[in-house]
């Protein structure tokens, strides 16, 4: 079954998520798209779609919402997955369910938070100062959920 996971990463870690995905399925079954360079993707040539982003200042990336309006009639005709990576615990569910409209929620075989990461290594100086500042983090963290990433391949595979 041919996969599309089409993602936004910020500072990386929605795209090792993916990249994650795409490991566990194979690079020959699993295309992967940056929304960042790649706005047009044709998803007639695949079976199923799942969708990453990730929360900044509360929100996720807009491309991503734009690629979920601009073609959610196709959305719901495939198989669908969702995952956001975040690492307020507190908010999570109510910033996926903020950055995913409740239609393609409701259709989706999967809906996953796959955890975070703070990588300081990819922030710049303000961006550092406000985690600093927000959660209290001194450097770079990771909180990246492979629990998370496999019960989403394995709903998706049923």
């Amino acid at each position: 079954m041919k996969t599309a996971v089409v993602y936004r990463s910020h500072h990386g870690t929605t795209e090792k998520v993916a990249g994650m995905i795409q490991q566990a399925l194979g690079a020959g079954n699993c295309a992967l798209f940056n929304l960042k360079t790649n706005t047009n993707i044709d998803l007639g040539a695949y079976d199923r779609v799942i969708i990453g982003g990730s929360i900044h200042a509360g929100n996720v990336q807009n491309k991503v919402k734009e690629f979920c309006n601009k073609n959610q009639d196709v959305l719901l005709e495939k198989p669908l997955g969702l995952f956001l990576s975040c690492m307020d615990e507190q908010q999570a569910q109510d910033q996926f369910n903020r950055a995913y409209p409740e239609v393609l929620r409701s259709h989706a075989k999967s809906c996953k938070i796959t955890g975070g990461e703070f990588n300081f290594d990819r922030m710049n100086f303000f961006e550092k100062l406000i985690v600093r500042k927000v959660s209290g983090v001194e450097g770079s963290v990771s909180k990246i959920d492979g629990e998370k990433v496999q019960e989403l391949l394995s709903e998706m595979a049923d």
